[in-house]
């Protein structure tokens, strides 16, 4: 019998073997990754793409509790964008091992779960149980709001997303932890570190901007919550200044905490091959795409293609090559030690 990672390992073949990355751990078969919330569990394009070929599937949100998600308008669009307030509607997470997993195991790509929750014991009971399954990876989402701290995103504070953090780490034995980090911080390199010193395997960013929009023929918001998640290219160039910024924030010793570079999984409005090249240029280890796959299902593959392309006309043998910025900041910490 096929085991799963047989069948992870037969999906990445399917790609150009140069085009793999590692990332805390875990083999993806390229760098492009599909995001959460924009994927369902995979099983739901598989008419509409070839999901093997992907390096990695990022589930939709899930709770330890099944949600029923946000009342009113979930989705509205925007000039090249997107905004949602879906609510984390989801089966709960011992639905999605039992119902869920075994369909997206057979897929093939790496599996990263999105982990999020309402409190520090929702989320660490979640884990648990996440833990003794076959999923690849855990991406914490901290955009989420800590009911016991008044509601106020546990990722816009560098104490409130290290104290998540941590306890999820804690509650780990056998998955690496990525966080997913809010564009939202006043200081989102802050978050970063707290979040890196407190166990963090590696991060991905950005997560959807706050936004509002109003329907002008009832002078109210559009959204019953007041505001949304803005995704989609219109957010792109300021995402790709924050994976840039913070590649060299993790690089760069904070008063007496040192440096502690982590790969970084870059994403916000990446609809081509060429946006998710500058995310690697800028830094970033592998991308996520979301929005775009709305659009034209077929998006990612298009991506994937155009990366292994690139490599190739250039004569670069991994993705890792794609960034020159390894070179030029040990040359300058070198410059600068002399």
């Amino acid at each position: 019998m096929t085991n799963r990672r047989d069948k992870q390992n037969s999906a990445a073949e399917k790609a150009n073997p140069v085009s793999a990355v590692t990332i805390a751990g875990v083999r993806f078969g390229n760098p492009v990754i599909a995001a959460s919330g924009t994927f369902g569990y995979g099983s739901e394009y598989a008419d509409l793409l070839d999901v093997s070929r992907l390096g990695g599937i990022c589930t939709k949100g899930l709770t330890l509790n099944p949600r029923s998600g946000n009342s009113g308008r979930r989705i509205h669009e925007t000039p090249s964008g997107l905004m949602n307030s879906i609510g984390l509607e989801n089966p709960g997470i011992a639905a999605f091992i039992e119902k869920e997993l075994p369909r997206l195991r057979n897929l093939g790509p790496a599996i990263i779960v999105n982990l999020s929750g309402s409190s520090v014991d929702e989320y660490t009971d979640g884990a648990r149980l996440l833990d003794e399954t076959s999923v690849d990876m855990i991406e914490l989402n901290i955009s989420c709001p800590n009911v016991k701290a008044g509601g106020m995103m546990f990722g816009l504070n560098p104490d409130a997303a290290a104290l998540v953090t941590g306890a999820v780490r804690g509650a780990l034995r056998h998955k690496p932890l990525m966080v997913k980090l809010s564009p939202n911080a006043p200081d989102i390199a802050a978050v970063a570190r707290a979040c890196v010193s407190a166990g963090a395997d590696a991060l991905s960013l950005v997560n959807t901007f706050k936004a509002m929009a109003i329907d002008i023929r009832t002078g109210k918001p559009v959204f019953d919550n007041i505001s949304a998640g803005l995704s989609g290219p219109a957010i792109r160039p300021i995402a790709l200044r924050m994976v840039w910024e913070l590649w060299e924030a993790l690089r760069t010793p904070a008063g007496k905490a040192p440096a502690r570079p982590v790969p970084i999984v870059g994403a916000g409005g990446i609809a081509g091959a060429e946006d998710a090249l500058e995310f690697l240029m800028a830094g970033a280890e592998a991308v996520q795409t979301g929005s775009a796959t709305f659009v034209h299902p077929q998006t990612m593959i298009e991506i994937i293609d155009g990366i292994e392309d690139y490599m190739t006309q250039h004569g670069l043998s991994n993705p890792g090559q794609l960034s020159t910025r390894k070179a030029a900041f040990q040359g300058s910490v070198k410059t600068a030690g002399t």
